[in-house]
Order: C-alpha cells, then structure tokens, then sequence
C-alpha cells in the first residue's frame, strides 16, 4: 500500500445504498480518457485504478462513447483479480453509459449494446447503465428505455439509469410504469438546477441523483483564486473550456473571484481544500448519492485530498456565507432550462 493509500485508509469513506449497490460518494470519473485531457498510458492508468481502489475509492463512472473506458474497467477487473483474487471484484463498482444516436431503437440493436459494454467490461451484469438521449422531439427514447427495463428483468444489467434527463421526462417515465434507479446531472455551487424540481421528484420516487461539474473541472480551487481570468489558451481541457463558459453565465469572473476567497475560507476553517468544500456543498444537498470527481490516471491523482471530504461537515454559518454570494448570481434554471437542457 502507498503512503497516500496508508493516509486515506485512516478517514471512514462514505457510501450510499442504491439498487442494491454500496457505491463510494467520490466516484471516480473517466470521461478525462476519452481525450482532451492529456494523453493517458493505459498501462499506466490501469495501475493507477488499482491505487484508488486500495484507498477505497471502489466506484467508477464511465460511458461507451468515452473512448477506451469500458476496456480500462475490463483490463483494471483482471489485472485486481490476479493481484488479489476473484473475491476482490465485488467490490468494485462500474457505472457506463448507454449514448446511442437518436434513432428507432429495436430490441437487438439495444440487446447488442449492452453486450458490447458487458463484454469490454468484463462483467456477468452491468452495475448500472446511464441512458442520454438528447433529442426529445424523437420519441424513441422510451423504447430504449423499456428494452433497458428488460434486459435488466433479465439479468444482464442490474440498474437501469439516466443521463441528463430533465424532470418532465422523468415524470412520463414514472407515468409508463419505467423504474429508474438514478440520474446523473450538473450540479454545484455554481450549477444548483437539479434543487429546483429534480430533487423533489428524486425524493419521492426512489431515484438518486450523480453530480458532476462539481469542481467545475478544477475552476472551483485555489489555483484560479486571485487570478486573472483565463483566456482561451489557459483553459487547456475540455472540462476547464466547458465550465468557463457555466462561470460567465453564472455571474462572470469577478463574482466568482468572491466566491472563492469565501470557499477558501470555510476550507481554512475545516483545514480542507476549496474543491473539498464544493464537493461536501452538493453531497449534502438532496437526493445526491455521490460526486463524480475526474480521475487524470496516470498524470495526476487527488486521493488525499478527495478523502477529506469525508472529513468535515459545513455548518449554518459556513451556508450563509455561501448563499450571500450565490444570492448575487443569475437564474441559470430561468437562462438554461431543467437539467440537461443544455445539451438540446
């Protein structure tokens, strides 16, 4: 076990039930290898996944369309079964994606892509598949779904989930009798969409909600505290580019420049880190069963500092202090729509 490993082994990691799952609350996310994010050795990331799964970070988000993911989940699954024995993979938690273009969806194309995903992921039955779909006006979403509700009925995936679907949508599913065990969305101190309407619903049907952007790529830390803003050419990943763009609708560089200096100081307070303090915001918010924290395998790692997360808690002053200045900001529910809706 590494230093780091021996460091995190002394906080009690949290975890959620769902589905008849027990996930880890910082899931490891890895869409970073899906391109964009630097080049990623899969010898290197491989080892590196071991790592995390050593510290207790067992659960893992993923997607078919996020390159050669599914097949580092596979080539991870062996390599820990070798080192450790088979036992060990019940521990693991693997969460893809199911992203298809919006088209008629038979059976045996929906059958096919699943089997594809089991396949490289070298799983009996899938944990969980996250369905997108961002054409709405085509209604062949719902049949995606109802052969997902089959080939779940069947044993071949154990959750059937959602990516990016709005509360509206999600309603027609329970009205069609559809069970859904969660949905994965934006949310953060910047982006509090989902506790307008899907929270709600989340509640009282059962479903858990994913975060991701919830450091908004790395935006949200004490690196671009009292700095200038960044220029096109600073913001090198397809995550700093992507929640940028959330910042300046959210209340531009100069709000968000008080935003920080007012996380850094709750992070000080909990001797934690501003990106613990955005994280531990949105895990306590309603309906969340977990944060979804990219995983730069192989060129970077944040377990340590992940960790404490499960370290702190925020008080009332801490959340006063955070809603004075996200009082400030704009309505992005009023200027975006629901949940996903930027996507469409």
């Amino acid at each position: 076990m590494t230093e780091i490993n021996r460091l995190v082994a002394t906080i009690d990691m949290e975890r959620a039930e769902f589905g008849g799952l027990s996930a880890c609350r910082i899931v490891n996310g890895m869409w970073q290898v899906a391109g964009g994010h630097g080049r990623i050795d899969p010898k290197k990331a491989v080892e590196e996944m071991i790592k995390y799964h050593e510290a207790g970070f067992t659960s893992w988000d993923l997607a078919d369309i996020y390159g050669p993911a599914e097949e580092f989940i596979g080539d991870f699954r062996r390599l820990l079964a070798s080192q450790k024995g088979k036992g060990e993979l019940a521990k693991v938690q693997a969460f893809t994606k199911f992203v298809p273009e919006p088209k008629s969806m038979s059976r045996q194309f929906v059958e096919r892509s699943v089997e594809l995903s089991r396949r490289r992921m070298g799983v009996d039955s899938i944990d969980l598949i996250q369905f997108h779909w961002w054409d709405y006006y085509n209604p062949a979403w719902l049949d995606a779904l109802v052969h997902l509700s089959e080939l779940r009925d069947k044993g071949l995936i154990r959750n059937v989930g959602l990516t990016n679907f709005d509360t509206a949508h999600m309603h027609d599913m329970a009205d069609a009798g559809i069970k859904i065990a969660s949905n994965q969305v934006q949310y953060s101190i910047i982006d509090q969409r989902p506790a307008v309407k899907m929270a709600e619903f989340c509640k009282k049907n059962g479903v858990v909600l994913f975060a991701y952007g919830t450091v908004c790529g790395g935006l949200l830390s004490e690196k671009y505290l009292n700095r200038p803003e960044p220029g096109d050419a600073e913001l090198d990943t397809l995550s700093l580019g992507k929640y940028k763009k959330m910042v300046d609708a959210w209340g531009g560089w100069e709000l968000f420049q008080e935003l920080l200096a007012t996380l850094k100081g709750i992070a000080d307070k909990h001797k934690a880190s501003v990106a613990n303090v955005a994280a531990r915001y949105v895990l306590d918010r309603p309906s969340v069963a977990g944060v979804i924290i990219g995983a730069r395998l192989g060129l970077s790692e944040h377990r340590q500092d992940n960790a404490r997360v499960f370290g702190f808690s925020l008080d009332s002053a801490d959340m006063e202090k955070i809603g004075t200045v996200t009082s400030r900001s704009r309505d992005l529910y009023q200027l975006i729509g629901d949940c996903g809706d930027e996507y469409r």
